[in-house]
């Protein structure tokens, strides 16, 4: 089994590519042995391409307030208990105008889908970011809209689109989703992004309720022909007010092999260790560099507003200013291995 995992890995390195089924044979002989064997791969694919650079994104959550009711997130429609907010462009240039002070060079806007950000009013926030800091990118998180819709955005000058694809399995996605939503409407989604010329991003939660090994394995296939920009995978963790409450969270260390995996196939793709996987492992972060991931996303979001962005329980980095998140971040950065640099972080192309 072991021989065989590694000789998968190797031909992944080799070829950039495999057949579902041995894309679920690679997952199905995940262990500590095969999760080192692909995380020394694939820190030394990204050393050869990034080196040891971190690249930081501030993250300012413009919107707690969602038209959709996705069973596993926290901010879903439906959640009563819920204290909604959102933030003004104002309030958003703030957040920027502190970033830069900082030394960020990407801002990331995510929100829930919120109708109350019309192309009119996200046109006018992306402009006046580009104006004040022409030196910065801009990437959105905003969900399902139009190609129009996002053609205006980029057209504006926003850089970047994460936009996760959640499952390659349609029968999956509808158990994590209300009836209302479709699964042929995300996937058109990200190619309409791919289309318009976007940066684009995608990704899935690991151990989401009724993921299986193969929904995995169809996952990393998706990913391999697709060939994000960004993929942005992350555990899954249960919130107390969504129907999944009851749910095991997803594991740490499954997500570092995957992200491992995910090196390996796209040497060059913006990786994220993501703040789940800070907040399945203390440590997640770290070991999510550790295993290939090159991209951190430190909360730019005004404090008074961070505990209400909650997709799901126990969400670090919640109650901290970003100053003092940010030193705290670049010491461990640099206590891994790596040094967080300023800079906007593009793909680079290989």
């Amino acid at each position: 089994m072991l021989v065989e995992a590694y000789r998968l890995i190797d031909e992944l390195e080799n070829n950039k590519r495999l057949s579902v089924n041995k894309w679920l044979r690679l997952i199905k002989a995940f262990n500590k042995e095969t999760a080192a064997y692909a995380a020394e791969k694939a820190i030394r694919i990204r050393r050869e391409i990034y080196g040891d650079d971190v690249y930081i994104r501030g993250l300012i959550e413009i919107s707690n307030i969602c038209k959709n009711d996705c069973l596993y997130c926290g901010i879903r429609h439906s959640n009563k208990n819920c204290d909604r907010y959102r933030l003004d462009i104002n309030d958003i240039l703030e957040c920027c105008k502190e970033g830069y002070r900082l030394g960020f060079r990407t801002f990331v806007l995510q929100g829930g889908e919120d109708p109350y950000y019309t192309d009119d009013i996200l046109v006018d926030i992306i402009k006046a970011i580009k104006t004040d800091y022409k030196d910065c990118a801009v990437t959105l998180s905003l969900g399902e809209r139009s190609e129009e819709s996002y053609k205006r955005l980029f057209d504006a000058g926003a850089d970047r689109y994460l936009l996760r694809h959640e499952t390659a399995n349609e029968l999956h996605y509808k158990k994590l989703h209300p009836d209302n939503m479709s699964y042929n409407l995300r996937m058109n989604c990200l190619k309409s992004l791919r289309k318009i010329g976007f940066q684009v991003g995608c990704g899935m939660m690991i151990g989401s309720p009724y993921q299986t090994d193969e929904n995995l394995a169809n996952d990393m296939k998706f990913i391999e022909e697709f060939s994000p920009d960004m993929c942005g995978i992350g555990p899954f963790i249960p919130h107390a007010d969504t129907p999944f409450k009851d749910k095991s969270a997803g594991s740490g260390e499954l997500t570092c092999y995957l992200l491992s995996l995910i090196r390996i196939l796209k040497p060059n793709i913006l990786l994220p260790a993501t703040t789940a996987l800070g907040t399945v492992d203390a440590f997640g972060r770290e070991k999510g560099l550790l295993s290939g991931a090159n991209v951190l996303m430190p909360n730019l979001s005004p404090v008074a507003v961070r505990k209400k962005y909650s997709l799901y329980n126990n969400k670090i980095c919640t109650g901290e200013e970003a100053a003092e998140c940010l030193v705290c971040l670049k010491g461990r950065v640099k206590n891994a291995g790596f040094h967080i640099v300023e800079s906007r972080g593009d793909i680079k192309l290989i």
